[in-house]
């Protein structure tokens, strides 16, 4: 009877796995290069085989989470847009954007600690590249809400980072359902009979832009 030998993981996997962890519990500053190596239980030597700095690991960590979030988002506006009533605003095409962020915070289990993005870019002076990152993708959400909301995208994008930034204080989600129920209602006060239309995206091919 033949075995098979479990593949095991690339290095480049294990670290950016490794350091999110690290990255998301304690912050960048506060986690050093040793510290990631040993919970990823690899070399320092292949740490830098992939990585030519703390920042470029600390960038590609945080285009893997957008990345992540981008998954949620599309799987969710993707099963609104098949099954949604245009009548109903609890299942408006814009709500899939806050869907995403609590399938998120879901994802982060108990140690929750509000939006990983806006946590680190608060490490970082106004004219860091990483502070660049996360307000590029704080831009591409900003998106998505006006294409689905444009006469609101503005006010549920402030409602929704809020939300997330009391949530993280409050090291739960439950701002985050709130926040989601508000922009039903504001949602609502503008649905009108006109079917919506949604146009089929693929986000998650967008992650590395």
């Amino acid at each position: 009877m033949s075995t098979t030998t479990p593949r095991r993981r690339p290095a480049r996997t294990k670290i950016l796995a490794a350091a999110g962890e690290l990255f998301y519990a304690r912050g960048t500053a506060a986690t050093g290069i040793d510290t990631v190596t040993e919970h990823a239980k690899v070399a320092r030597k292949s740490l830098y085989n992939n990585f030519a700095s703390k920042d470029e690991l600390i960038a590609a960590w945080l285009e893997q989470r957008h990345a992540d979030w981008l998954a949620f988002y599309a799987a969710r506006h993707d099963a609104v847009s098949d099954s949604s009533d245009d009548n109903d605003s609890t299942t408006h095409p814009a709500l899939a954007v806050f869907d995403a962020y609590l399938d998120h915070a879901a994802s982060s289990g108990p140690g929750f600690r509000g939006c990983g993005l806006l946590n680190t870019a608060a490490e970082y002076p106004a004219d860091s590249p990483v502070r660049g990152i996360v307000r590029r993708h704080k831009e591409e959400v900003e998106q998505l809400l006006a294409e689905d909301a444009p006469e609101d995208s503005e006010l549920l994008s402030y409602l929704l980072e809020g939300a997330v930034t009391r949530a993280g204080l409050d090291g739960t989600p439950d701002r985050l359902h709130r926040a989601r129920e508000m922009a039903s209602s504001i949602l609502a006060a503008h649905q009108t009979t006109a079917p919506r239309t949604t146009a089929p995206r693929n986000r998650t091919q967008q992650a590395g832009e």
